[in-house]
Parts: structure tokens; sequence; C-alpha cells
């Protein structure tokens, strides 16, 4: 049995209200104060706190813009994505909307190349929570990856309650640390304490070089970075089958993405600079950290480093959730192994989870051991497939929306405003940042290791099909 036909007329079967699973057979542990976080931690990870000093470097001030254009995108993704959750709130999420609305092999493509996304991901920022650990403790990086791995995997064995509650003061310390920095700089600019405090003003957003100091193509050329500072936004859609109530939370929560995007990277951008020029933040180094220096707060770093340690933490976790629930839709729908499927007492993919937090253990292993180009390479790829999830839903939301108004398909209650006229602006936004992408040489390998990976999933998805004929997971659905 699909996803889809365990949805079909059961999402809002009141009986699974009542015995508080979801007709997935996940129960709906995550409240409005949790989804609320994961959506607001979501936006903020480590492509603010470090990558942003890259960004600075190649676009002064106008990297406020490139945030606020890239944000308004941002919302019309979530506003689309929402628009197919309230028609149908399922785990699977963007992968069984590709299955149902593009074909059954974009949402293969779409629940394994998600699934490798996090995977990835929960490398890189395990390894990284042991990096910045040695901050504070010359402690073997092996050993603060192992510990943290098996922490977060245990955590998501014991309820999604506990991964809810995770998220929730992971996204906590995120949100505070920003909002601080944000009264700090408010503070130095009225009232002119700190080291700062004599050249702090809201002009030095143009005064040095104008706004635009390395002209409109080197604030193009940061779009990809700014992009991918985003990624994981769309993690509030995977929890759609374990809300408690999906069909008033997730749009509430989705909703606040702008004031999200206006307060935590527009308004602390504006803030950092005005405080600071632009001229003085150097790639490699947190703008954060940098601000604090320029302000004679030396307690800045160890905060930063405190507060990076958490997102890198918050990323491994939402690894460990997301994808064991990708691996069971893929299971469900006869795309992945069998045994994906299996769900313990309390409503967890255990088998899925634990297949990811090993390959996770196996890929810090290998970043150890050998890390050189190759792992390089696939670092790299998850980029890419993290906007391909983007794509998915945008062009799921066109094709349902088109459905929905010729009478084919329900209405949903949360309908995109706009749509599909902003569904398409943002494939077009997406389309230019990958044309960016192309043309900048710290990004261009990210291209190259997605037609290999296109290659073997289409090569297993015929194997799939060859050995089930006639199956209904291979055909699409009308």
């Amino acid at each position: 049995m699909t996803s889809a036909q365990v949805d079909e007329g059961q999402a809002d079967d009141p009986k699974g209200r009542e015995s508080g699973r979801s007709a997935e057979g996940y129960q709906r542990g995550l409240g409005a104060r949790q989804i609320q976080m994961i959506a607001i931690g979501g936006a903020i990870g480590t492509g603010l706190f470090l990558g942003a000093g890259k960004a600075i470097d190649r676009a002064g001030p106008s990297l406020i813009l490139a945030y606020a254009v890239a944000g308004l995108v941002i919302f019309f993704i979530m506003r689309a994505l929402g628009e197919l959750l309230m028609y149908r709130p399922v785990s699977g999420s963007f992968s069984e909307y590709a299955r149902e609305f593009i074909g059954p092999f974009f949402g293969f493509v779409t629940g394994w190349t998600y699934w490798l996304f996090w995977v990835v991901t929960g490398i890189t920022e395990v390894t990284a929570a042991a990096l910045y650990m040695t901050y504070w403790w010359d402690i073997p990086q092996w050993l603060s990856a192992l510990v943290f791995t098996v922490i977060l995997y245990g955590a998501n064995l014991i309820s999604v309650k506990v991964f809810g509650e995770l998220e929730f003061w992971f996204s906590m310390v995120k949100v505070t640390a920003i909002v601080g920095m944000i009264l700090i700089c408010a503070g130095v600019l009225t009232l002119g304490f700190s080291d700062a405090g004599d050249t702090a003003t809201v002009a030095n957003l143009w005064n040095d070089g104008g706004f635009f100091p390395e002209g409109i193509g080197g604030t193009l050329m940061t779009l990809q970075i700014v992009m991918f500072a985003f990624l994981a936004v769309e993690l509030v859609g995977v929890t759609a089958g374990e809300s408690k109530d999906p069909r008033t939370v997730l749009p509430k929560a989705i909703n606040t993405v702008p004031w999200r995007i206006a307060v935590f990277y527009v308004g602390a951008l504006i803030m950092i600079l005005s405080v600071v020029p632009w001229s003085t933040f150097t790639p490699g180094v947190s703008p954060f950290v940098a601000a604090f220096e320029e302000m004679g707060l030396g307690v800045g770093a160890a905060i930063v480093n405190f507060v990076v340690l958490t997102a890198a933490l918050s990323s491994c976790n939402s690894g460990m959730y997301s994808t064991g629930r990708m691996l069971r839709d893929l299971a469900l729908n006869g795309q992945g192994p069998k045994l994906f499927t299996r769900l313990t007492g309390n409503g967890l993919p255990l088998v899925g989870t634990t297949f990811s937090a090993a390959l996770m253990l196996v890929g810090v292993w290998i970043n150890y051991q050998w890390p050189g180009d190759a792992f390089n390479y696939v670092v790299s790829f998850a980029t890419i497939s993290g906007m391909w999830a983007w794509i998915m839903i945008l062009v799921s939301q066109i094709r349902y929306r088109a459905r929905a108004d010729r009478g084919e398909l329900p209405q949903s209650s949360f309908r995109a405003p706009g749509a599909p006229f902003t569904s398409w602006f943002a494939l077009s936004f997406i389309g230019l940042v990958v044309f960016m992408m192309a043309i900048d040489e710290d990004t261009r390998i990210s291209l190259y290791c997605a037609p290999l990976w296109a290659l073997v999933l289409g090569v297993s998805y015929l194997v799939l099909k060859a050995r089930n004929p006639g199956s209904p997971s291979f055909a699409k659905r009308r």
C-alpha cells in the first residue's frame, strides 16, 4: 500500500486524531510551539553565521538586497508547499507530491536526492561540530563526532517529541543570539558605547564605495551563497505527518517566513554593516565574530562558536529525522527496500533512521581519512540536491493548481497568493542561481556531480521497474 493510498480519505479521519496517530502510522507529537521553532530554525544555520562573511566581501552592503529578494523567493516556495500540504498533509511531502503530479520517476528521484542531501549534510555538520568543540577542549574530533551522532540518533529513537524539543532549544539559541546581536548593534548606533561607537552609523551602508561597491555583478555572484543559507527551510513540510494539528499549525508556521527573513537576515545584516564598515569583513571569518571584535567585545568569539556548534547539531538532528521519513515514504511506494517501512511501537522509522545514521558515521570516518577532492565533490552536490526539492515543490504546485482549477481535485484551504505566476518567478530565480553557479569556479563542481547522481538514479529506477512490471508504484497517478 502506498502512502498516497493510505492517506487518501484518511488524512482527516477523526479516529486518527483521537488515537494521536496519522494515517501513515506516525505519532502526532509535534505541537505548535515546536513546529514554529522548527520553521524558524530551519532558515537559520551556519550559512548565516559563517558563510555571510564571504558574501559580504563579494557584494558589500548590497548583500542585504540579495537576502531580501531571495527571501521573497523562499516565501513563494513555502507558500507553494503550504498549498500542497493543506491539499494532502503527508510525511513524504515533496517526494509524494512529485510522484503524484509529475510522475513516479520524479518522486523516486526527489525522495532519494533529499535523503542524500541530509545524509551528506549530517556528515559535514557533525564533523564541523566536532571541530568547534576543539575551541574549548583538546578532544579528538572523531570522538566528538561519534558522541554527537550517537546522542542525536538515540534522541530520535525515543519519540518525535524529543526531536521536537531538541529542535526547539537549538532554534532558541540561534534566535537569541541574533536578537542579542541586533540589540547590541542598536545600542552602539544610538548610545555610542563600545570601541565602534564613534564610527558606527547607518551611512556605512553607502559611504564606502556605495551600496553596490562591487557592482551588480558582485551582488549576483552571491546569490548561490544566499540561497544555500536558506536550505532546510522546507523541513517543516516533512513534519506534516507528525504535527498535532497540521491544518492549523503549518499555515501559521509558513506565514512567519517573511518576518523571519526580515529580522534574522535583513535586519541583522543592516545592523552589523551599519556598526562595522563592510570592507572590514573577510571571507572565512564570521561577520558576527568580526563585529564583536570591532566593538571590543572579545567574548563574542566564544559566543558565536557556541551558536555555530548549536546550528551544526540542529542540522544533524534534522538530518536524522528527515532521512528515516524519506526512506519510509520511498519504501511504502515500492521505490525502496520494504525493510524501511517498519515502525517502532511509538511510530518511529527505526530501520531507515539507523541506516542513515550508520552512513553518517562512515562518512565522518572517510572525511577524517581522506579529506580530499572526492569528499568535497559529494559535499558540493548537497547544495544542488537541496534546491532540487524546491524545484519539485514549485512544479508540483503549478500542476496541482491547474488540476484544482479544472475541478479535478479539491481546492487547497491555503492557496498560494499570486500563483502560478509567483511559482514561475521562483523557478526562474532558481534558474538564475544555477547559471551563476555555472560561471563561478568555486561552485561549478556542484553541477558536475548532478549528472552522475542522475545516472545512478536513472539506472536504479529502470532496474526496479523491470523487476516489478505492472506495479502501480511505477504508474503515473490520475
